[in-house]
């Protein structure tokens, strides 16, 4: 799946949009974390004036509003250093406070955050068109939903708010430590840039190489998802090792990736250790040298050391999240890329209609990009008949469905029902009147009863049976020991393929929808059951128009019409006998596939 960078203003206006409903958590939190760093920063300050008034003789100097404590510090030193000690557990415990106000608030607005991005994601993957998920993998999609989230909540909920916590801290403390020494202040803040301009520098080289350990990651997701989706297929054909194989390569090439980024933050991370250790001893060298000349008191420069220690820290993380804002910023381009992924949307002029009245295909011409598939085809399917179709692989017999159903759109011709373009209806009340069996149904990991109600939830379990009767799978439900709640397992595995064709017949016959079309949906069934089935939708089926598509031709021989396709063209149209009189494709089919098993089956149904 490709990926497309997004301006830097986009992804704000991403992180924004999903920030809606959660804002105040952050501000609250943002607030608990400022004022808890004011308690810290005062914390050197009582050590400050222990060191220097109670245990030295310097006169102590408080702010206007702690005056009425100065008898207490001028008392006593036992007492007074009593009092300081529970001055700094009370900073301690309000200290704890704001840490508790803050933890709770992220974790409330986090959760937030990320459940409006899961749900945007999700909702918005639902109106895809069928061409974007076809051209994507699911494995790609669901890393990028899952890991890519969980990125974009880490630097958002954490390393950005500790943006602002760290600003804040520095401000506060070099306030501070200006008010107690000018010029060591200056010796301290030339290190910011330094550090600052040596994570912009890390910055541009890391970003690439998060973007490619991130598409490897969804390479590697893929080869497992295929792997675990297909499982009996890998077990049938002894593919065992191959695809051992196959995914070692992938998960190589996704730990070489990250081995050589881990390489690059390990020298990113040693400089910064080396030029915070290089500022710690520069400051100490010049304290004592400040000291000794009287130009600060010796709790003034242990108070100093202990605001640079605590700003050393957040100088280097505020670099760290300079070089993690690259991860992050390849995860919203990647998260951005489905948000901006076009919606399916209806023509302006669309309203809902009724699907009554014939099928017309009119001049039709379509084609997978370069590839033409259907070629100017043209025929009626008159409302309450049977048609069928018959072709070739790759003759086009299923895209004429997915144009029906609008799952691809047309490129030239039309398509009308009762007279009415399918383009003016909505996509909705189009879909929902085109009941669609595909030949290798999908089932949900519910349970069998779930799954034939899916189309109709809540419907009572009379109709339900009566479906999975007429679909000839009722007696099969029966057999299992929890019958109708047996849970059909991951796409189905619990059934056989013939169960879960019948399944999804019954599930389609709950959807009472006026146009009925079977996508070789009998492939996985004998042909006696095929004709079983075919009988009892005959007789059920009422008006319905229904469409079969098959290669068998015991299951088309009795439609009122019968398509022939022959490289994407109309090569044959005419009624089962009609088709056999003459010579053409249709006749060689029914004489290649009448053996003396489907003509006695012919004869019990008094064809």
């Amino acid at each position: 799946m490709e990926t497309q960078s997004i301006p830097w203003r986009e992804k704000v206006q991403l992180i924004v949009r999903f920030l809606r409903g959660s804002i105040h958590y952050f501000v609250v939190a943002l607030l608990c974390a400022c004022l808890g760093m004011v308690f810290n920063a005062l914390t050197p300050q009582v050590i400050r004036l222990t060191v220097d008034s109670i245990l030295g003789a310097e006169q102590p100097s408080l702010p206007a509003f702690l005056q009425p404590l100065l008898p207490l510090l001028q008392a006593q030193k036992l007492h007074a250093l009593w009092l300081a000690a529970a001055a700094v557990l009370l900073l301690a415990l309000l200290r704890g406070f704001c840490n508790y106000g803050q933890r709770t608030q992220l974790s409330r607005g986090s959760e937030s955050f990320v459940k409006r991005i899961r749900d945007g994601l999700y909702d918005h993957i639902q109106h895809l068109s069928f061409s974007w998920h076809t051209a994507h993998s699911t494995g790609e999609i669901i890393q990028r939903c899952t890991s890519d989230v969980d990125v974009i909540r880490t630097f958002v909920c954490n390393q950005l708010v500790e943006v602002v916590r760290t600003v804040f801290l520095i401000i506060l403390y070099l306030v501070i430590m200006f008010r107690m020494n000018v010029r060591l202040s200056f010796v301290a803040l030339a290190f910011i840039p330094i550090v600052g301009l040596s994570s912009g520098v890390f910055y541009r080289r890391i970003s690439g190489r998060f973007q490619a350990a991130d598409e490897a990651e969804g390479d590697l997701t893929t080869c497992a998802q295929e792997n675990l989706t297909g499982v009996r297929v890998v077990r049938a054909f002894g593919r065992e090792r191959f695809e051992t194989d196959r995914f070692c390569e992938k998960n190589e090439k996704f730990a070489s990736l990250w081995i050589r980024l881990g390489r690059l933050l390990s020298v990113y991370w040693a400089s910064g250790t080396l030029l915070t250790c290089l500022q710690v001893m520069v400051i100490i060298v010049c304290g004592i040298v400040e000291s000794v000349h009287g130009n600060m008191t010796l709790g003034e420069f242990l108070a100093f050391i202990s605001y640079n220690e605590a700003l050393s820290w957040p100088v280097r993380s505020l670099g760290r999240v300079l070089s993690d804002m690259s991860k992050a910023g390849v995860s919203l381009d990647r998260v951005g890329y489905i948000l901006r992924a076009p919606e399916e949307k209806d023509a302006p002029e669309a309203a809902p209609h009724s699907a009554a009245g014939d099928i017309v295909f009119d001049h039709v011409t379509f084609g997978y990009g370069e590839t033409p598939v259907l070629q100017d085809v043209s025929f009626t399917i008159p409302q309450g008949s049977t048609f069928a179709i018959l072709g070739g692989t790759g003759s086009g017999k299923s895209t004429l469905v997915h144009l029906l159903d609008r799952l691809y759109d047309l490129q030239e011709g039309r398509i009308t029902i009762g007279g009415v373009d399918i383009r003016s209806f909505t996509r909705e009340s189009l879909r929902s009147q085109i009941g669609l069996v595909l030949q290798e149904p999908f089932l949900f990991s519910q349970t069998i009863r779930e799954n034939i109600a899916a189309t109709r939830p809540g419907a009572p379990q009379e109709e339900l049976r009566s479906a999975a009767a007429i679909a000839c799978v009722d007696e099969a439900i029966c057999e299992f020991p929890e019958g109708y709640e047996t849970l059909v397992g991951e796409r189905g595995v619990t059934l056989s393929g013939g169960q879960k064709q019948r399944v999804a017949i019954a599930r389609m016959l709950m959807q009472r929808a006026p146009i009925m079309v079977f996508d070789d949906s009998l492939s996985a069934v004998d042909a006696e059951t095929d004709a079983k089935i075919r009988a009892a939708l005959h007789e059920s089926l009422g008006k319905a128009t229904v469409l079969l598509i098959s290669h068998r031709v015991t299951t088309l021989m009795q439609a009122d019409c019968i398509l022939v396709l022959d490289g994407g063209r109309v090569s044959e149209l005419g009624t089962h006998a009609e088709l056999i009189a003459k010579p053409g494709i249709y006749r060689d089919i029914y004489d290649i596939q009448m053996s003396s098993d489907d003509r006695r089956l012919l004869g019990k149904e008094g064809v």
